[in-house]
């Protein structure tokens, strides 16, 4: 097919005359598409004057226009990976954006998880019935030490870890006073708080996200619910005598999946803080290292102490008047006549000192009004 171009001009009328085009469509090209099916005895110049198509307008069979439209939807395919690309460029900011907000439900929704059942790999179960049935336990298991706190202030250990009057003592006993501050170790969800006369008296567990599970027990006062998330240093209850005790004190245990092990193994209560970031629980080793934990971090003596030791008033008001120390420096403005030597009597230091201190040479002559550095 070729495309007639109208024109008035009677050569171009004449051979659009000689063909029929009758039941033929044809679009006529101008502000918008017209289609107009041919009738008997309907001429090319008739159709020109019926559509009034001005000199040098278009006509176009359909089938042209076919090829047209072919050739459009050929181009528009062949554009599309590049039109692809744009757009996955395009998308790439929303997709980032849509990953970090991906990323922080995702930790929400673990944190969420954790909080309902902390440590969900170890344990199978969540009751509020035993405090300590043992499963089976892992060949291995480290246990985050980080982001901890002290269950009590105190330094003195009073009874170990270990075999104690005939029988197996399952945790370590720390000297506190009735009402003393008790708080969580860490980071968890409280499983049980109960009362047992002939044994723990007022006793709480806790189940951290680390995979521990710490019991605090003979408290005068549990200040916490079962099912209650707890972080680590939250206020959890008050020291007390409660229970099969002779003495106020604190019985703190550690336990992996029901097993107790040596808290001293994790712990260093004489120093405040813990043996390291991590430990790393191996089945089969795990009881010979309570051994040695107690010859390092146990009780010391028989068990004698001071009620700072116990408070830890002692250890803060030596470590406030270090800070206190420290943070004097003493100056000295030289008087006329004064020598290094008379200036290091009166401070009772040496001249070697005060040299040190100031950077400047024993033979160096000091001059009245001058400024030294004298502690």
């Amino acid at each position: 097919m070729s495309i007639i171009f109208a024109n008035f001009a009677s050569n171009v009328l004449e051979c659009g005359l000689k063909n029929n085009f009758t039941g033929q469509p044809f679009v006529y090209f101008c502000k918008s598409f017209l289609y107009h099916y041919s009738r008997a005895q309907e001429t090319l110049k008739s159709l020109l004057y019926d559509f009034y198509v001005k000199p040098n307008e278009k006509l176009m069979h359909f089938s042209i226009l076919k090829r047209v439209l072919f050739t459009v939807v050929t181009l528009i395919i062949a554009v599309s990976p590049a039109l692809a690309q744009d757009m996955i460029a395009r998308q790439a900011p929303v997709d980032r954006k849509m990953k970090a907000v991906d990323t922080l439900a995702l930790k929400d929704l673990i944190h969420r998880e954790q909080a309902a059942s902390p440590a969900q790999d170890l344990y199978e179960d969540w009751n509020n019935v035993y405090a300590h049935k043992a499963t089976q336990l892992p060949d291995s298991f480290l246990v985050d030490l980080r982001h901890y706190c002290m269950p009590t202030p105190s330094r003195v250990v009073t009874s170990n870890f270990g075999a104690r009057w005939g029988r197996q003592h399952k945790g370590i006993d720390l000297k506190v006073y009735i009402g003393d501050t008790i708080r969580s170790a860490f980071s968890g969800k409280v499983r049980m708080v109960k009362y047992e006369a002939a044994g723990y008296g007022h006793y709480i567990v806790i189940r951290h996200n680390n995979g521990l599970e710490t019991i605090y027990a003979h408290l005068s006062k549990p200040l916490v619910d079962e099912n209650e998330t707890v972080r680590a240093g939250d206020v959890i209850g008050l020291g007390g005598n409660t229970g099969r005790s002779t003495g106020s004190h604190l019985h703190f245990e550690t336990r992996i999946c029901g097993v107790a092990i040596n808290p001293a193994i994790l712990f260093d209560f004489r120093n405040q803080d813990v043996v390291a970031d991590s430990y790393m629980f191996r089945s089969n080793t795990y009881k010979d290292e309570s051994a040695e934990a107690n010859r390092l971090r146990g009780k010391v003596g028989n068990g004698g102490y001071t009620r700072e030791q116990v408070t830890g008033e002692a250890e803060l008001a030596a470590t406030e008047a270090v800070k206190t120390i420290a943070a004097e420096t003493r100056y000295h403005k030289v008087r006329k006549g004064e020598t290094l030597a008379s200036i290091a009597k009166k401070y009772g230091m040496s001249v070697q000192e005060i040299c040190r201190m100031n950077r400047i040479s024993k033979s160096k002559r000091i001059k009245a009004g001058q400024i030294l550095r004298c502690s």
